[in-house]
């Protein structure tokens, strides 16, 4: 059975694990990848979520503040000797309840229009495609979705 934890970006297997996130992101984004690279930095990013299974950190995700009522998801991420365990939506779970309990009403997020497991994942979360927004505005790779809390 999954156990999440709640922690900040220092926590050290969110780290490790965004190492190897950045990695197969790299591989998934190619030539684009230095475009997104820059939106994924840990500065702002102080709500974290781990997921364990068997005392090995699993996955992971994160959420910052979008606008005073909505947060963005960041950082998703499942290693894949864990996956098809059920580790990504209860990350995402997690961090919905956590963004709720903080007052947001909702969360958005952008992923990769050549990352139809997460976008699939979103979808049955119960996440909405929008139009893109901010930076990923015109952005013809990006997809990106938005779900009431």
């Amino acid at each position: 059975m999954p156990n999440t934890i709640r922690t900040t970006a220092e926590n050290k297997d969110f780290r490790k694990l965004v190492v190897l996130l950045d990695q197969v992101l790299a591989e998934l984004d190619g030539e684009d990848h230095s475009f997104y690279a820059q939106f994924d930095k840990l500065d702002n990013i102080k709500n974290v979520v781990v997921c364990y299974e068997d005392n090995e950190a699993a996955g992971c995700g994160a959420f910052k503040e979008f606008d005073a009522d909505t947060v963005e998801i960041k950082r998703m991420f499942v290693h894949p000797d864990f996956r098809g365990k059920g580790i990504a939506s209860a990350v995402l779970k997690e961090l919905e309840l956590w963004a709720g309990e903080n007052n947001y009403s909702s969360c958005v997020l952008e992923t990769g229009a050549n990352n139809p497991k997460a976008i699939a994942l979103y979808r049955r979360s119960g996440y909405e495609i929008i139009p893109n927004y901010g930076q990923y505005e015109n952005v013809e790779t990006s997809v990106c979705l938005k779900k009431l809390i």
